[in-house]
């Protein structure tokens, strides 16, 4: 069977990949009195009183809703919220897995703004944060933040923040191998929506000197009039140098490139026209914008894809179990900037510099304790940046 016919037998055999655990064993009348009527009245009782005792008291303060609308699953796109519950399903199976959080999928039909903002604030209080995952741009911006004005718990879009937290750990270690300080970086990003537009703010916190991005209207420079309205914004961040043209244009003389966006984009002899040193990040998956063998071709020194099967394997896993572990234990009011920063150096010192190489700049999914580490950087830059409380 090929893995695509396995893994849908495998869910007709699941039948769901989630199910209710209980806590409180109810075995006789004693156990119901507990748990349930008439005993249960006094934690109610006690979180009138004071609402931040439902943290202590229920599973408020290990619980996230992970919430989507189905406009943009990975990248079969806009099939719809029911058809997106295994990916949310799977999502959640990752946050307990590598996170010890517990995640509950919430498929909400609707395309509207308000909407969805509306649903996801008036469920707050009943989780400890919130997980965007899979909302199409640009719909995706102004929903994480209405939420995150209208919410008191931490709100966080994955298909952004995550992928460039771990591409920012990844490229902490590669310009370490490289020798290159990011200040005399240039950028090219490929991608100018949720995932590429996220990695080009992110980059520019980490301090890349210069990023250029591109997406299907070619280079984007903001002093192009024909720079669509959805690209605007982020046109005006990057391309301090109006550079115009192609792909092939953008990565003359530049340093790094990421790829957030469709298959065979990129040739070997664009990689050639890079610096020396160079370092591709290439993540549309399945099939990357150049693959790892033509980017070596070209003379990459360091190359990143989001698969499974070749080295540095650039995987949300590895931020976003930690990102909620850590904003949990703190009781985090939102995920800041200072947060993600401290989870993407986190990831690059979780590899000694002893074993650094080309090939290892970045923990595997599967390596044990990736998620605790980048959680106690979390938790620690919340209390430093005063949004712990707790």
């Amino acid at each position: 069977m090929t893995t695509k016919e396995l893994a849908l037998q495998k869910h007709y055999e699941w039948r769901g990949k989630l199910e209710t655990s209980v806590r409180s064993c109810v075995r006789n009348a004693e156990d119901l009195t507990l748990a349930y009527t008439p005993g249960v009245a006094e934690p109610c009782l006690e979180i009138q009183k004071d609402i931040n005792k439902s943290y202590e008291l229920t599973r408020r303060w290990n619980t996230v809703a992970v919430i989507t609308n189905g406009t943009a699953v990975l990248g079969l796109g806009d099939i719809g919220p029911e058809a997106g519950m295994p990916v949310m399903e799977g999502k959640c199976v990752l946050f307990k897995e590598f996170g010890d959080v517990d995640a509950i999928p919430l498929c909400v039909r609707s395309k509207s703004i308000d909407e969805i903002v509306n649903t996801c604030a008036l469920l707050a209080g009943s989780f400890g944060g919130i997980n965007l995952e899979d909302i199409a741009a640009p719909d995706c911006f102004e929903i994480e933040r209405r939420l995150q004005e209208r919410c008191d718990i931490p709100v966080f879009h994955d298909d952004q923040h995550g992928t460039a937290i771990v591409v920012g750990g990844a490229l902490i270690n590669a310009l370490k191998l490289a020798g290159k300080k990011p200040e005399n970086c240039r950028m090219v990003i490929s991608g100018a929506g949720a995932a590429g537009s996220a990695i080009a703010r992110f980059m520019l916190a980490l301090g890349i000197g210069e990023i250029i991005m591109n997406d299907r209207e070619g280079l984007l420079s903001a002093d192009d009039p024909n720079v669509s309205p959805a690209r605007r914004e982020i046109a005006s961040l990057t391309n301090p140098n109006h550079v115009r043209g192609t792909i092939a244009d953008g990565l003359r003389g530049a340093d790094i490139f990421v790829g957030v966006s469709a298959p065979g984009l990129v040739t070997s002899e664009m990689v050639a026209s890079m610096n020396e040193k160079s370092i591709v990040f290439s993540m549309a998956n399945p099939v990357p914008e150049i693959m790892p063998e033509e980017s070596k071709k070209g003379g990459a020194f360091i190359i990143g894809t989001g698969r499974s099967d070749y080295p540095n394997q650039i995987n949300n896993v590895l931020a976003f179990p930690g990102v909620f572990r850590g904003a949990l234990d703190v009781r985090a009011s939102r995920i800041n900037e200072e947060m993600k920063l401290a989870a993407a150096h986190a990831l690059a010192e979780f590899i000694p510099e002893s074993e650094l190489s080309p090939t290892r700049i970045i923990p595997g999914a599967f390596e044990p304790g990736v998620g605790a580490a980048v959680g106690k950087a979390v938790a620690d830059a919340a209390r430093r940046s005063g949004v712990a409380r707790a």
